[in-house]
């Protein structure tokens, strides 16, 4: 008798790994704009349709409080703590497939490692993102979502690489839509570990490109990041990120169908949710008499 797959909706509203509020000025309280990737996780949660076997909810804490870098990473200790709470529910859960709810972009790492393990490797990642997140402790910008990619192949601070359960070979990584490198350390890094890439405009009317490259990967298994930043802000503003000339939505939504047709999709990260509007009309909310 054929068994059946387990899917689970992770919903992990994890903000702690950004560092981004003067980049979100429309938002007046600092606190709020910090913590704007927790009310997005959940936006995302009541608009995506109803899906999975079970859901699940990483416990994320909510009070900004002192932000301190440890050991190279913004609010270290908190993310580790969140980091192991998130697998040991996916390890209590058992999923053979994940769905996770964003959350700035390091929310995929624990989901992405447990499936590579699951799967004994044979998992490719495809990233989809306006950068490349390969930075590493040490670099000028400590936020953990901007080390994402670097902690799933193992590199990175040592408590955190040491908390997850896999890694990924750089050679099993493919970038789509990158366009922000914002330092040259940064392009060179990523030549340096050898991690392909596919550019908006080799996407723009067929994801041959892709398709391609999974084909030579070899892996019969892929787990997706979508970045929102990775999106035309000309078209959505979504995210933090409004890098100018990014993928369309149908260009993204194509990409992501095409990969679920040639592969078994294991894996759907949706992160970096800014809902910029949806915080300031929350504190008009808050503000008004008779609903306080």
């Amino acid at each position: 008798m054929e068994r059946t797959m387990k899917t689970v909706r992770l919903i992990y509203p994890q903000w702690q790994g950004a560092d981004i509020v003067r980049l979100v000025p429309e938002v007046e309280r600092p606190d709020d704009a910090a913590r704007g990737y927790w009310l997005g996780a959940h936006l995302l949660e009541f608009l995506a349709p109803a899906g999975g076997d079970e859901t699940l909810t990483v416990p994320v804490e909510t009070a900004v409080g002192r932000r301190m870098v440890q050991d190279g990473v913004l609010d270290r200790d908190v993310i580790l703590r969140q980091s192991r709470a998130a697998l040991a529910m996916l390890r209590a859960s058992a999923p053979d497939r994940i769905v996770t709810l964003g959350g700035e972009c390091s929310v995929s790492v624990v989901p992405f490692t447990y499936l590579a393990e699951r799967y004994a490797g044979d998992v490719a990642m495809v990233w989809i993102d306006a950068h490349p997140d390969i930075t590493l402790p040490g670099d000028v910008y400590p936020a953990y979502h901007a080390m994402a990619v670097a902690a799933c192949m193992g590199y990175g601070e040592r408590q955190l690489v040491s908390a997850l359960p896999a890694r990924f070979d750089p050679s099993r990584i493919l970038y789509v839509g990158l366009r922000n490198w914002e330092r040259d350390e940064i392009r060179e890094r990523q030549r340096q570990y050898g991690i392909a890439q596919v550019s908006k405009e080799e996407v723009a009317e067929e994801s041959g490109a892709v398709l391609r490259w999974l084909k030579t990967c070899g892996a019969s298994r892929t787990v997706v990041h979508l970045d929102l930043d990775v999106l035309d802000p000309a078209e959505i503003v979504a995210a933090v990120g409004t890098d100018p000339d990014g993928m369309s939505l149908e260009q993204v939504v194509r990409v992501i169908g095409d990969i679920a047709r040639v592969t078994e999709l294991v894996g759907l990260t949706v992160a970096e949710p800014m809902p910029r509007t949806a915080i300031r009309l929350r504190n008009l909310l808050h503000a008004l008499p008779l609903l306080r």
